[in-house]
């Protein structure tokens, strides 16, 4: 047995995200991160287009375990990453082309066409979700119609925890996991959705092995680790999942907890034993890492958008002031709930007395209000009476953490733990270690310990002001300006 913090083990948890590759080296019984490293990933493109070279991801999955100084004494890894980001790769298994990525929203007229082709009805029956722009079945479609030469040349097609967990064990195969799978827009309960796969031109021989939950994908395989990766050969590796289902590991979620996810997107998700199918398109109907479902809803402009907005007005992310009536929605990327591919920014409410301070708290009232309107649409009122779990980046600052508290008019539970992907991961391996399932393991580590902060007063006028501003605007943000 490998020693960690005395004679107990190490496993090793992966969260490859937008930005950054993270690697945590846990100790199995206490879940303490005894190492971790990091390095950091470039995304490329303008207007609608996100991108990466998914060779960069396995660079910096290098660079992050051997930051670490301790990753090749790990029993155990796995792999959590970015949902939806799209890798095609040829016969040999190289890359054919940059990956396209969660928020590249140029697939928006195929998830239209797809849409209109079947139904929404039809889609959240077959496989849970209506796909929208930036679904690896649209990004697919995209592909096909804008650059068939590179989707000929494509053999096979990853999500991106799939491709770093294939790469660990030597699969030209490839491997991946119901959570991660079921944010690709052709993924079922029943497997592999042939009809959807034969409407976008993509034969299913091309797709990983779908792992069941709690089953190793294999072992790291005796040529990575001997090329230099510090892993030992033979370590076993997870099924790993996508980065919103290895959080909901990481915090041990039972059914009903609700969670706001403040990163460079936001996402509002619970854990439910039913499977969800709304044909809306606002919930997607995720499955979880273990099982169950994970009803979540996306958008596209977070942390990020309100970091900009505070860097055009030259003042500190927290420099917020209260007071005003200014509205602020910052659709800066497009947006993906409410589904508005083409959307920008919008300002509404300046007056002269009007202050930066009070344009800022405005673009978190508007990222926020969005988010929270998802919840209620993943939820409705059931968990109710729950705290606010708030993970992610922006659950540090105190102007979010106020933000939501005041338009929600509920408790906040912040956990300490920082790298809930990379700890969810670092359960699912531990789990592999110990036989427990990777939920009890984050239980007993005791993820969810944090801050519990009262509620504030519903600010009912801010809601107003907000709900009556997307009501009109949305005409407007429906099409790019010009058209």
């Amino acid at each position: 047995m490998v020693s960690g913090v005395g004679n107990a083990p190490l496993v090793v948890g992966v969260d490859s995200s937008t930005q950054a590759t993270k690697a945590v080296v846990v100790d199995v019984e206490t879940g303490e991160i005894v190492a971790e490293g990091r390095s950091a990933h470039t995304v490329s493109g303008s207007g609608g287009a996100r991108e990466s070279d998914p060779r960069d991801w396995w660079r910096a999955l290098g660079e992050a375990l051997a930051a670490t100084g301790r990753a090749e004494r790990a029993e155990a890894v796995s792999v959590g990453g970015q949902q939806h980001g799209m890798v095609t790769l040829d016969a040999d298994g190289e890359v054919v082309r940059p990956a396209t990525l969660w928020n590249d929203v140029r697939s928006a007229p195929q998830a239209e066409a797809l849409v209109a082709a079947r139904g929404a009805d039809w889609w959240a029956g077959r496989v849970g979700s209506v796909p929208t722009a930036a679904f690896t079945a649209t990004s697919w479609a995209w592909l096909r119609e804008n650059e068939p030469e590179s989707a000929d040349r494509a053999r096979h097609v990853r999500l991106p925890h799939d491709y770093l967990t294939s790469r660990l064990i030597g699969s030209r195969q490839g491997v991946t996991d119901r959570g991660d799978a079921s944010g690709t827009g052709w993924w079922s309960p029943a497997g592999y959705d042939h009809e959807v796969l034969e409407l976008i031109g993509l034969d299913a021989s091309a797709l990983p092995e779908v792992v069941e939950p709690g089953k190793a994908a294999g072992e790291v395989a005796a040529a990575i680790a001997g090329q230099g990766l510090p892993l030992r050969a033979g370590a076993l590796v997870a099924s790993g999942t996508g980065d919103n289902m290895a959080a909901a590991v990481g915090l041990g979620l039972r059914p009903g907890a609700p969670v706001i996810s403040l990163g460079t997107s936001g996402t509002a998700y619970a854990v439910t034993s039913r499977r969800p199918a709304d044909p809306s398109g606002i919930v997607a109907g995720f499955a979880d890492a273990l099982g169950d479902w994970l009803p979540l809803a996306c958008t596209l402009n977070c942390t990020l958008a309100v970091d900009k907005v505070a860097a055009l007005l030259g003042r500190d992310r927290q420099d917020v002031e209260p007071g005003g009536e200014v509205v602020l929605l910052p659709f800066l990327d497009g947006e993906r709930t409410p589904n508005l591919p083409y959307a920008s920014g919008l300002l509404a409410g300046l007056r002269h007395d009007t202050t930066p301070g009070q344009v800022l708290q405005a673009a978190y009232d508007g990222a926020a209000y969005a988010l929270l309107a998802a919840l209620h649409d993943v939820q409705g009122d059931e968990g109710a009476d729950e705290p606010l779990m708030l993970i992610g980046g922006g659950a540090r600052g105190r102007a979010w953490r106020d933000t939501v508290r005041r338009l929600s008019g509920r408790p906040v539970l912040v956990p300490e733990a920082q790298e809930l992907v990379a700890l969810g991961a670092a359960a699912q391996a531990a789990a592999l270690v110990t036989g427990e399932r990777a939920d009890e393991v984050a239980r007993r580590w005791g993820t969810r310990r944090g801050v519990l902060l009262d509620p504030l007063p519903r600010d009912e006028a801010a809601l107003e002001r907000l709900g009556a501003a997307f009501e009109r605007a949305r005409p407007l943000l429906d099409a790019p300006l010009g058209r």
